[in-house]
């Protein structure tokens, strides 16, 4: 593949074939060893009807459904753009929320262990079904699709400032609940308010560095503060919805003459009927991810507070899986957009209205998560970023779970924790195993990649004091 370096860390792949955009990469050569395959998955997006500008892979691309994960794409609605499923993937809504104490590192030292001890206790995690939360039936679970976060609080499980500071203030609008399938809803009844599995965390954290004080300040950290980082999303709900609408699509595309190179691209145009359900059932699931990390955020709460008397505040939350439909400049003119953003994080710029206030003139948060025990960063949305303000979401994974599992052993991996002061209680260690930082990118290499690429500046960087794993 002719990969050219237009300028640090962005290269082009011209279009070629069916391509109808070309291909633009933020990475370096380095990030980029190893992902031939996802590349090929970055041309094939460029094939999408009414893609607009490029098909974008962030410093974290490796391969995915369809999509590849770290993929962002965006299609003229009044054009006959498509919307795919694959562009958001099975886990909907998937995203991180940040949350600050009201305690330092050193203040929380003595009650770790307890901390850590309740949290392992309150955090429903793993494979199957068990949650915080069981709605009391199938009507209380479509008042969560529809509200998201905002029926979490009112339900009382939260306060006003977890809206404010939440992405769409802590709701999707246009949820269709109605388009979701009664197996998607039979998932979802007994897993709300759950970590599950594979990469998702509860992290206890420490903010170790502050690159821009003032963005901190108004975000609501600071030097040595501890955080709290959760990473989940809508479970066995949302993976539903995306198995159930590939389906529909693949068999309507013939009749909106769509030939895509992957079938796992299988789309249709956002304003079909077919593309209209999809949104609406992904926007419901993203309100049950939403509602899902708020549910958590109140768990985690009840812990510092029986077990270390502090307080935790929302810094922001915020989705890396998602499609929405967007206003940008495309060719001098705004046009209506629909905006897929892959295992890539929205970073809208300073003064965007969409922004909450108190932190508008900083720009966006963008929440970072870090591999097992090395780093997370917390990032800001910069004027004139690129791909349609976005930017990465991770590590980005190099190995399969279980090339990482045969890479070392689990009591190998809880020893390096061990000596590095990091509590950990995951639901087995051999699960923990799959997630050693050696299948991962190096997380500073990749946000270097971003910030240097343009697309987002660095706030600051937090280090695990402690993590539940699934």
């Amino acid at each position: 593949m002719d990969l050219v370096e237009e300028r640090s860390f962005r290269y082009r792949i011209a279009p070629h074939g069916g391509m109808r955009v070309p291909g633009v990469v933020f990475a370096s050569r380095q990030l980029l060893a190893d992902a031939e395959q996802s590349l090929e998955q970055v041309v094939h997006v460029a094939a999408l009807p009414g893609i607009v500008c490029a098909s974008y892979a962030m410093p974290d691309i490796h391969w995915g459904y369809g999509f590849p994960i770290g993929g962002v794409a965006a299609t003229d609605v009044d054009a006959g753009g498509v919307v795919s499923p694959g562009g958001v993937g099975f886990d909907i809504s998937c995203g991180v929320r940040l949350l600050a104490a009201d305690c330092d590192a050193d203040e929380l030292r003595r009650a770790l262990t307890a901390v850590m001890d309740g949290l392992d206790r309150a955090i429903p995690r793993g494979a199957g079904p068990g949650g915080v939360w069981h709605p009391d039936g199938p009507g209380e679970l479509e008042r969560l699709l529809a509200g998201g976060s905002r029926y979490a609080v009112e339900r009382g499980h939260g306060e006003e400032r977890d809206l404010l500071r939440c992405e769409d203030g802590g709701a999707v609008g246009d949820a269709d609940v109605t388009q979701v399938g009664q197996r998607a809803r039979e998932r979802g009844l007994g897993q709300v308010g759950s970590l599950g599995s594979a990469n998702h965390f509860l992290e206890v954290q420490q903010v170790t560095e502050v690159y821009d004080r003032e963005a901190a300040a108004a975000f609501g950290i600071e030097p040595g503060q501890v955080c709290v980082m959760i990473h989940c999303g809508s479970r066995g709900l949302g993976h539903q919805i995306c198995t159930d609408h590939v389906r529909f699509m693949d068999r309507a595309m013939a009749r909106y003459g769509i030939t895509v190179p992957d079938r796992q691209l299988a789309c249709t145009p956002v304003d079909s009927p077919e593309g209209r359900a999809y949104l609406g059932a992904m926007a419901a699931a993203a309100n049950y991810g939403r509602a899902n990390r708020q549910l958590l955020s109140d768990a985690a709460r009840a812990v510092f507070r029986r077990t270390a008397h502090a307080r935790l505040s929302l810094v922001y939350d915020v989705s890396h899986n998602l499609a929405k439909i967007e206003t940008h400049p495309v060719d001098g003119r705004r046009r209506r957009l629909c905006v897929h953003r892959k295992g890539a994080t929205r970073a809208f710029p300073p003064g965007h209205p969409e922004l909450p206030e108190d932190i508008r003139e900083f720009g966006q948060p963008v929440l970072i998560p870090g591999t097992l025990g090395t780093a997370s960063y917390v990032l800001a949305g910069v004027p004139g970023g690129d791909a349609f303000h976005s930017t990465c979401h991770g590590a980005g994974r190099t190995m399969s779970r279980h090339q990482a599992a045969r890479t070392v052993t689990g009591s190998e991996l809880r020893m390096r924790l061990r000596q590095a002061g990091i509590a950990a209680r995951p639901k087995s260690w051999r699960g923990l195993s799959e997630e050693t930082p050696e299948a991962y990118k190096d997380v500073d290499a990749v946000v270097a990649a971003s910030e240097g690429a343009g697309l987002c500046r660095k706030v600051a960087r937090l280090v695990p004091l402690g993590v539940v794993k699934g």
